[in-house]
């Protein structure tokens, strides 16, 4: 660099001058070199990006002749299409929804699949009443005019809560009536609660408003398939005002399609979370259905419907053709007594009553009468009415499975049954009376029948009506009750006292000695029910494990029972395979060993 002498002359400041006119000069004359060296740059790599382009695109078409080349040389394309449809059909046999993936594979497959009505023939479906009623007639019309149909149907009025799943062992202490983790009161398995494993699984495409639309199922194939259910809805979706006109009308538009389709049923479920707009939609389910098997119509929420004609409300004197028909299941939804659906000679019958449905005792007895056949009974009445007439004794000699619910009054329901194979006992009614004579009378009558599972008001201790009447399982003396049960293997109690019931189970004679399961749910202990637990625990799995006079445990839950303690918890842990306990509200505590 040029240094110019200090102070500044004359001389310097001349030359400084020409420096600076010279140095300007040589600045423009490399810029207009760079600009053309980058203009030759920009050349190059605009025709090396052309040129890579173009054999990018040589190489995508000779990819495609060679994917093409090796799927027409796959031995697959040379399998004749009967043993291609049989493959089809044995894929249908596990997944009931698999024409959706086998259509979607390549044309001559869904060619083939379009052209099997029976690989449609069961529909699995999750959706709301904001979707699309047209994919049940694109579906039933896959699946021909001859072809018997299995139907299962979800309905999510409401969207599914979003939320983090808790820890396997956490800690939270609250005044407020937090929800316990004891088991639901409803049975039946909803897939709003998570996606079956049987069902498939898809996405719908967005609506103008830029709101994916909850949908049955796209008419086209699905992308993004699971097993073998159909769920087009996304958790958190809003509907449009679109979308929430339409949910008015699609009950009676897919049930008009379904019903126009009776003569070819042979499973029909519906089931749905709580009451929806079309539902009156269900009186056309109306007429003969010569192929039915299974009918269940169910609802998750209780809600006041007004009466409509369809099947189950239909007149005394209707002539039905259900020749076939031996499962009925109605939970909260409408029905008579007289029906002639209830004269079908079912293997399995479950009732579930609206709390609006109040019938006297003899006119239960009147439908479990009429099918003699049974093999599985529930019954649940909210209210019931004294006998008009008088009740006889009633011999159901196959049931196997017997589950009572609700009403008081329903106990003398149990006071004439005659039940000489009854396998599982289920009582869940509102507490009045000592339920042991009840239960030790109908074992009795029945012969001793060797009982594996009995549940008292597992389902109903946190029933209102507790607090006017008491513990809804009431139990003076267990041991008068259990001393019979030499083949239980599986005893659920709830509102009873720990302590009594513990002192039963491990004390000398041993009652129930097959006894492998013991759940109790909020059970109060007096005092000693924590020591009294470790004794019958104790008792029955010592250590080491020795061949006794009475089975292990293998599972132990207690449900909002006794404080328990993390160190007692960890020690019953050791000694049995399964251990669930959750501490009461006032001090709670979430276990899972």
């Amino acid at each position: 660099m040029f240094k110019f002498p200090e102070p500044p002359t004359e001389t310097s400041l001349t030359d400084a001058r020409r420096v600076l006119s010279a140095s300007k000069a040589s600045v423009s004359d490399v810029e207009t070199k760079i600009e053309a060296a980058e203009a030759a740059l920009a050349k190059i790599v605009r025709e090396s990006k052309s040129l890579i382009e173009d054999l990018q695109t040589q190489r995508n078409v000779l990819e495609q002749t060679i994917t093409q080349t090796m799927a027409y040389l796959s031995p697959i394309r040379r399998l004749p299409l009967e043993l291609l449809r049989n493959i089809f059909m044995e894929c249908f046999e596990e997944h009931p929804c698999c024409a959706w993936v086998l259509a979607a594979v390549c044309g001559p497959w869904r060619r083939l699949v379009l052209r099997m009505p029976k690989i449609w023939s069961r529909i699995r479906l999750i959706t709301t009443q904001h979707a699309s009623a047209d994919t049940i007639r694109l579906w039933l019309e896959r699946s021909g005019d001859t072809v018997p149909l299995d139907i299962e149907i979800f309905l999510r009025v409401t969207s599914p809560s979003s939320g983090s799943d808790s820890p396997t062992r956490h800690r939270r202490r609250s005044r407020s009536r937090s929800r316990s983790l004891s088991p639901p009161p409803w049975h039946l398995p909803f897939p709003h609660q998570g996606i079956a494993a049987h069902y498939i699984v898809g996405h719908f495409p967005i609506t103008p408003a830029g709101i994916s639309a909850p949908s049955l199922v796209i008419p086209h194939p699905p992308t993004g398939i699971s097993d073998q259910w159909l769920s087009m809805h996304h958790p958190g979706d809003r509907p449009t005002a679109r979308q929430s006109r339409s949910s008015l009308h699609w009950g009676h538009i897919a049930i008009y399609y379904l019903a126009e389709q009776m003569h070819r049923w042979e499973r029909f479920i519906f089931r749905f979370d709580k009451q929806f707009a079309s539902l009156s939609a269900l009186k056309s389910i109306s007429g003969d259905a010569p192929l039915l098997k299974e009918f269940e119509v169910s609802s998750a929420e209780t809600a006041y419907y007004p009466e409509w004609q369809w099947l189950p409300n239909a007149p005394p004197n209707a002539a039905l053709v259900l020749p076939k028909l031996k499962t009925l299941t109605l939970q909260y939804t409408p029905f008579k007594w007289s029906s002639p659906m209830f004269r079908t000679n079912l293997h399995t019958l479950s009732l579930r009553a609206l709390p609006a449905c109040h019938l006297p005792l003899d006119r239960i007895l009147f439908i479990v009468a009429n099918n003699p056949s049974l093999e599985s009974l529930t019954l649940h009445f909210q209210g019931a009415l004294p006998a008009v007439l008088p009740l006889s004794p009633t011999t159901l000699p196959l049931i196997k499975t017997l589950q009572i619910g609700g009403h008081y009054t329903l106990a003398q329901l149990i006071d004439v049954f005659i039940l000489p194979q009854l396998n599982s006992l289920t009582l869940d009614i509102e507490p009045r009376d000592p339920l042991e004579d009840t239960i030790s009378n109908l074992l009795t009558r029945s012969s001793k029948p060797a009982l594996t599972h009995l549940s008292i008001a597992y389902g109903n201790s946190s029933n209102t009506s507790s607090f006017y009447y008491g513990p809804s399982g009431i139990i003076i003396s267990w041991p008068a009750l259990l001393a019979d049960l030499t083949h239980l293997e599986s005893l659920r109690i709830g509102g009873t006292t720990l302590d009594p019931l513990l002192s039963s189970l491990s004390e000398e004679p041993w009652a129930c000695p097959s006894l492998e399961a013991l759940g109790m749910r909020n059970c109060h202990a007096l005092g000693e029910g924590v020591v009294k637990l470790v004794a019958m625990v104790e008792a029955r799995n010592p250590l080491p494990p020795t061949q006794g006079p009475v089975k292990r445990l293998k599972s132990l839950e207690l449900y909002d029972c006794a404080s328990v303690g993390e160190d007692v918890v960890a020690w019953l842990g050791s000694r049995v395979e399964e251990v669930a306990c959750t501490e009461p509200e006032f001090d709670r505590w979430v276990w899972a060993v």
